[in-house]
Formats: C-alpha cells, sequence, structure tokens
C-alpha cells in the first residue's frame, strides 16, 4: 500500500492539472474569449498549487513526467519508480481529457480538449526548432523552481508548498502560451492527444520538456545540492 500511496497522489494531481488547465481553454473557446490568456494562465497555476500543497509530502507532487525524469537523472528514483510515476500522470491526463470531451462536446473538439499546439502560419512564426527551444525553457523554470522549493531542503517549501511552482507555471504560459500552449508536461500534452487523436508535433511536447527538465534538475543537484552534502 505504502507504494501505491503516492502513485495515488500522482494520478489525483494530474488529473486535476489537466482537467482545470485544459478545461479553462475548452470554456474560453466555448464563450468566446471570455477566460483569456491570464485566466487560462492562472488556472493551470491554482491547480498545481492546490495539488502540491495537498499531496507534496505524498509523492512529491511532480504531476509531470520532465519532474520525475528530473529525480532519476539526480539518482532520487530509479527506473522503476520512475516509470510508476509516469504512467499514473499519463493516466491521469488521460482520464481528465475524457471526462472534458464529454463535458464540452464539440467546443473540445474545437480546441483538441486544450491541446497545447504551436503554429507555424501564424505570427510570431514558430517552427519545430523555435518551439522545441521555448518549451525546454519554459520547462527549465518549472523544474529548477521544483528544486529550488521542494528538494532543497533550504527552499521555501515547508512556507510556500505549491506557491511558487504554481507561480512559475502561470508566468510559463502567460509568456508562452500564446506560441507553443506553454505545456511543460509530457502528460499535460498526451492526456488530450490520446483523446482527441490529434498527434501534430507531440514528439516535441515529450523531447523538450524532457531536456530542459532534465537539464534544470542536474544543473541544480551539480551546482547547490552536491556542494551542500560535502560541506
Amino acid at each position: 500500500m505504502d507504494r501505491i500511496r503516492p502513485l495515488i497522489a500522482e494520478f489525483i494531481g494530474t488529473f486535476t492539472l489537466v482537467f482545470i488547465g485544459a478545461g479553462a481553454i475548452c470554456l474560453d473557446s466555448a464563450r468566446n474569449g471570455a477566460v483569456g490568456l491570464l485566466g487560462i494562465a492562472v488556472a493551470h497555476g491554482l491547480a498545481l498549487s492546490v495539488m502540491i500543497s495537498n499531496f507534496g509530502h505524498i509523492s512529491g507532487g511532480h504531476f509531470n513526467p520532465a519532474v520525475t525524469f528530473g529525480f532519476l537523472l539526480t539518482k532520487r528514483f530509479d527506473i522503476a519508480q520512475t516509470l510508476m510515476y509516469w504512467m499514473a500522470q499519463c493516466f491521469g491526463a488521460m482520464i481528465a481529457a475524457f471526462l472534458l470531451q464529454a463535458i464540452f462536446k464539440h467546443w473540445a473538439d474545437a480546441t483538441h480538449i486544450g491541446l497545447p499546439m504551436f503554429d507555424s502560419s501564424a505570427a510570431p512564426r514558430i517552427g519545430v526548432l523555435r518551439a522545441l527551444m521555448i518549451e525546454a525553457i519554459l520547462t527549465f523554470f518549472l523544474v529548477t523552481t521544483v528544486f529550488a522549493t521542494a528538494v532543497d531542503e533550504r527552499g521555501a517549501f515547508s512556507k510556500f508548498a505549491g506557491f511558487g511552482i504554481g507561480l512559475t507555471v502561470t508566468l510559463d504560459i502567460l509568456m508562452g502560451g500564446p506560441l507553443t500552449g506553454a505545456s511543460m508536461n509530457p502528460a499535460r500534452s498526451l492526456g488530450p492527444a490520446m483523446v482527441s487523436g490529434h498527434w501534430s508535433f507531440h514528439w516535441v511536447y515529450w523531447v523538450a520538456p524532457l531536456l530542459g527538465g532534465g537539464f534544470a534538475a542536474a544543473l541544480y543537484d551539480i551546482v547547490y545540492l552536491r556542494p551542500q552534502k560535502k560541506s
């Protein structure tokens, strides 16, 4: 049971992130833009903040394969634990997307259930390389915040819980949302893609977050955490 409890927490947390975040995008479409970029960004940020506050002490509050990948690279997780977390996160995202499809119907179809995407024909033009760069940088910010607040014992996790992490997601979406959708989370992309059947450049939303998140985790571990252990 001790091994199952964190997985249930990861399922619920990722479910909430997708249900509220992607749901806000579907609602924005249904209400002709009434939610807006700020509302969508805040919806994602608040959902993550609340779930990390609820379950951070149980599972670490990852809710994102890129965060879990950072734990694998820094040897805080083994491969088996990483894969189990990924399964729970992706399953939570898919169930949330299925429910959003049932709730919003054709409005969900119009947005591919809030699927993060980039449009190379719009201005500014975002091609594959730019999309990779944007998603990697945004995820770098996110995972750096996770390690600085939740992993580093000197950080502010005990005082602010998921507040800083949720704010990072909010600010990332405010900048990157109109460009790539600012996923920063492979599970966040997988759920809507699986249900909508829209897989265009889906690999970008795995490769970029894992690269950006992995680099952030390794950098913070090497520069800030390992010297602390030696001293």
